[in-house]
């Protein structure tokens, strides 16, 4: 692992850093399990509204079958050396019955709209409860920015 350079950053800039990230990203890794199935891993797009990952995937997916019968969630943004590593439990929301703020808000980062297409979608959300980042092994140590919840910084 490449370390020259890195240097640890304080709790509160890798939240900065993580939450930075997240309004940025586009796509998301998810992985879900399934009790009969396994694990199940899939990228997304996602939106966060500053409190909460959602995504949207078809209603028949493997992820969609997996979230309705175990919500417990991870996702991770998409880079091996800033990690960031997201776990929480998934909401489910058909696409006739998502909240109109969110669906739009995901339109408006994607220009797509699941609700208008012809098969059914199911957005998924996720309140984060625990949140890691960490640059490199310098910050392997630490590398808890939320708990329960809460952020650490």
């Amino acid at each position: 692992m490449e370390t020259t350079g890195t240097v640890r950053r304080l709790t509160a800039e890798r939240m900065r850093d993580a939450l930075e990230r997240l309004v940025t990203e586009r796509d998301v890794w998810v992985s879900t399990a399934h009790p009969d199935h396994g694990p199940h891993q899939v990228p997304l797009w996602f939106l966060w509204d500053g409190r909460a990952v959602w995504m949207c995937t078809s209603a028949t997916s493997v992820t969609a079958r997996n979230v309705r019968k175990e919500p417990r969630v991870r996702l991770a943004l998409p880079d091996t050396f800033d990690v960031v590593l997201l776990q929480g439990e998934a909401e489910c929301f058909p696409d006739q019955e998502v909240p109109k703020d969110a669906a739009e808000a995901f339109a408006g980062k994607f220009g797509w709209d699941p609700r208008a297409e012809e098969g059914s979608f199911l957005y998924v959300r996720v309140v984060p409860k625990t949140v890691r980042a960490w640059r490199g092994e310098p910050e392997l140590r630490g590398r808890v920015i939320m708990r329960d919840g809460t952020w650490l910084a």
